[in-house]
């Protein structure tokens, strides 16, 4: 560190410079002016060197010596600390435009009212710092931000790495302000149980399922697709209570509730993370047989798959209506088992419901 310091036409003297200016014309050496002022020569040197903040110590040692005010000699430490501070949030400005590139200010102003700030980079940069609660857009870059991410990061690039945290940030921001109940397990399990009701009722199931989960202690929270964020969904322990996020870029029923359930899945095998998709292996595996089983209860769906060679729309919809399920979901389940084959565009039109559900 230097004992002063210029940055654009302002310039900053340390407390160190003017001490040194003291020592010099005292007529002592330094090692003489240090034992009168009460401290070692050590600290002396540090301090007028200006690697050292000035303590209210020496400051109140030094307006004792010289007769001056202890409130002159912090002054000068606060007027270098502020052009300072100054100084590094520029270099820390640069640092966050390499991030911001990977950002779309435009999610955030659609979905969250950011105000309209075109070509204004250094203004967007910090409505959007400023709305995430963080100190820098270059955290964001930081694996470990918040949340572990369930996929090997060697897969994923910077892009996805700050655009799954940024979208995390806003969830844990929401759950943050929620006053809901401590996480009550059994609570949640019945809500769960609950929500499995709720499939075919298209229109209102998203505010019921989630009032049923926030009296369980588990704040349910669906955000807008952030672009190259990857992200299916979330779980984490936020104050006792526990964060469900999903991402609404998955707009049929059949997905969205298979992308639900499987989050459930983690949070009941006490799994916290971010889900990206493409998702495979380990704790991912195990969620997904919980969410393909509690959709639709496997020894139904094999006695099914055995009285029927073919599947159209009528068996679906029987079959639907018999485990009480939303017919997108039975298909869906048939679509990914390589049953039914995805060119079959007459099924999925007349029985995959989309969803806008966004609640953000």
């Amino acid at each position: 560190m230097s004992n002063y310091i210029e940055y654009k036409d302002k310039i900053a003297f340390h407390p160190g410079y003017y001490l040194k200016e003291l020592v010099d014309e005292s007529g002592l050496t330094q090692d003489e002016f240090a034992k009168r002022l009460g401290t070692t020569p050590k600290n002396l040197s540090i301090l007028v060197k200006g690697n050292q903040n000035l303590s209210i110590d020496i400051a109140a040692k030094l307006s004792r010596m010289l007769g001056t005010t202890i409130a002159y000699w912090l002054n000068l430490q606060q007027l270098y600390d502020e052009l300072q501070a100054e100084f590094l949030s520029e270099k820390e400005l640069i640092k966050e435009r390499e991030i911001y590139q990977f950002l779309d200010y435009k999610y955030f102003k659609t979905y969250f009212g950011l105000p309209d700030l075109p070509r204004k980079i250094d203004e967007q940069i910090k409505q959007v710092r400023e709305f995430l609660s963080v100190s820098s857009l270059t955290v964001l870059k930081e694996e470990d931000l918040a949340i572990s991410f369930r996929s090997y990061t060697d897969s994923l690039s910077t892009s996805n790495i700050v655009n799954a945290n940024a979208m995390v940030q806003i969830a844990i921001n929401i759950a943050l302000k929620s006053d809901a109940p401590k996480f009550d397990r059994k609570k949640f399990k019945e809500a769960v149980d609950f929500a499995l009701t709720q499939t075919c009722n298209h229109s209102s199931f998203f505010p019921t399922v989630k009032k049923a989960f926030y009296e369980a202690g588990v704040i349910l929270v669906a955000l807008p697709n952030l672009k190259n964020s990857g992200i299916n969904g979330a779980t984490k322990k936020v104050n006792g209570r526990i964060l469900l996020m999903v991402n609404d870029r998955r707009h049929y029923a059949d997905t969205f509730w298979f992308t639900l359930f499987h989050e459930i899945g983690h949070v009941i095998n006490g799994d916290y993370g971010i889900t990206f998709k493409d998702h495979k292996g380990g704790s991912e595996d195990e969620a997904d047989l919980y969410a393909q089983n509690k959709l639709i209860p496997q020894r139904s769906y094999e006695k099914f798959l055995m009285q029927n060679q073919t599947f159209h729309e009528h068996n679906i919809r029987e079959f639907a209506y018999h485990i009480q399920r939303d017919p997108g979901i039975v298909l869906g389940r048939l679509l990914n088992d390589g049953r039914v084959p995805y060119t079959d565009t007459v099924l999925s039109e007349k029985l995959r419901f989309k969803y806008n559900i966004t609640t953000a």
